[in-house]
C-alpha cells in the first residue's frame, strides 16, 4: 500500500531537478565553467566571436537532434522568431562578446564576478516593468550576494597587478545587458513554446549574428585558429549543450529575478576553477567576498523552499502572471 501511495523514487528525482533551486545551481555551475573555458580559449588566439560562436553552435548542433526526434521541431513564427532575436542579442551576444574581449585583461575570475551583479540590475529593472519581486528572505539574499561582489570588484580594483580601469569599467555593462535580457524573456515569453526550442532558435540567431561579425572583422571564419585549442573547444560545446536547455527551463519555472541569481553561483564556480586550474591568483579580500556571495546563494536557496511567490514566464492561459 505504501509503495502505491508514495511516487516512485525516479518521479520524486525528476521533480526535484526541475525545481527552481536545483536549475539555479546546476544552471550557475554550467554558466560558470565557461569563464576559464573561455580564458583557455583566448589564450590559443582564438578570436572572441569565434569561441562564442562555438558555443552557440554547439548548443545549436546538440539540441536539434533531440528536438527532431521528440518530434518538437518547427519552424518559427514571426513572433518567435523575434523573440529569439532580441533575446538572444540582448542575453547572449551582447554579453559573451564583452565576456570574452574583456577576460584576456581582467582574469576569468574577476569577469565571471561580473555576472554577480545582474540580480541587483534584474531587481531594478523587474520594478520599472512592475514584475513581482522576491520576498524579504530573497532580497536579503541579494543584498548579501551584492556585498560579496563589491568586496572582490573592490580587491580587484586596489590590487597593483590588477588590470587597467577601462577594462573594469566595460566589465560593468556585462550584468546591465544580462539583467535586460533576463526581464525580457519572461515579459516576451511565446505561450506554449517548450524551454527546448526556445534555447535551440535563440542559438541559431547567435550563430548566424557571429557569424557576421567574424566576416566583418576577420573576413573569414577562423575555424584554423581552433584547432590549438581542440579539447578546450570540445569541452565548451558539450557544456554549452548541457547549458542552455537549462537556461531556459530555469527562465520558465524561477522568473527574471531567480534566474538572476545564477551570476553569484557562477561568479563563485568560475573564481575557484580560475584559481585551481589556471593557477590564477586573488587577494585574501576577494576570497571573503567569494564566501559572502556563497552566503547569498545559500540564503536565496533557502527563500526558494520557503516562498511561493516565484516569477514565472507567462503562459497562454495566464498571459499576465508575470505582472503584480
Amino acid at each position: 500500500m505504501h509503495s502505491m501511495s508514495s511516487p516512485p523514487v525516479a518521479v520524486r528525482m525528476a521533480a526535484l531537478a526541475q525545481s527552481p533551486s536545483v536549475l539555479l545551481v546546476a544552471t550557475g555551475t554550467l554558466i560558470g565553467l565557461n569563464f576559464p573555458l573561455g580564458k583557455l580559449g583566448g589564450q590559443a588566439g582564438v578570436a572572441p566571436a569565434m569561441w562564442a560562436l562555438i558555443i552557440s553552435f554547439g548548443a545549436s548542433t546538440a539540441l536539434l537532434p533531440v528536438l527532431l526526434l521528440r518530434g518538437s521541431f518547427a519552424w518559427p513564427s514571426a513572433r518567435l522568431m523575434r523573440y529569439s532575436v532580441i533575446s538572444s542579442l540582448v542575453s547572449f551576444v551582447g554579453p559573451n562578446l564583452l565576456l570574452f574581449s574583456v577576460m584576456p585583461h581582467a582574469g576569468a575570475g574577476y569577469s565571471g564576478l561580473m555576472f554577480a551583479l545582474s540580480p541587483v540590475f534584474t531587481v531594478l529593472f523587474a520594478g520599472l516593468c512592475r514584475l513581482r519581486t522576491p520576498g524579504p528572505l530573497g532580497l536579503a539574499g541579494i543584498a548579501v550576494g551584492l556585498v560579496g561582489a563589491v568586496l572582490v570588484s573592490f580587491s580587484r580594483g586596489a590590487d597593483p597587478a590588477g588590470p587597467p580601469g577601462q577594462w573594469l569599467l566595460l566589465a560593468l555593462l556585462i550584468p546591465v545587458c544580462l539583467a535586460i535580457g533576463n526581464v525580457y524573456r519572461t515579459l516576451a515569453w511565446p505561450p506554449g513554446v517548450a524551454p527546448d526550442v526556445l534555447a535551440f532558435w535563440g542559438q541559431v540567431c547567435s550563430s548566424v549574428v557571429f557569424v557576421a561579425v567574424l566576416m566583418v572583422t576577420e573576413g573569414r571564419i577562423p575555424v584554423a585558429d581552433v584547432v590549438p585549442a581542440w579539447a578546450s573547444a570540445s569541452a565548451q560545446m558539450v557544456v554549452a549543450a548541457m547549458t542552455f536547455p537549462a537556461v531556459f527551463r530555469l527562465q520558465q519555472r524561477g522568473g527574471p529575478v531567480l534566474f538572476s541569481q545564477i551570476g553569484y553561483v557562477a561568479a563563485a564556480v568560475g573564481l575557484i576553477v580560475a584559481t585551481i586550474a589556471l593557477g590564477e591568483r586573488y587577494a585574501p579580500l576577494t576570497w571573503v567576498g567569494a564566501v559572502v556571495i556563497g552566503a547569498g546563494i545559500g540564503i536565496t536557496v533557502m527563500s526558494q523552499w520557503q516562498d511561493g511567490r516565484a516569477l514565472t514566464a507567462p503562459s497562454a492561459a495566464d498571459p499576465g502572471s508575470a505582472r503584480s
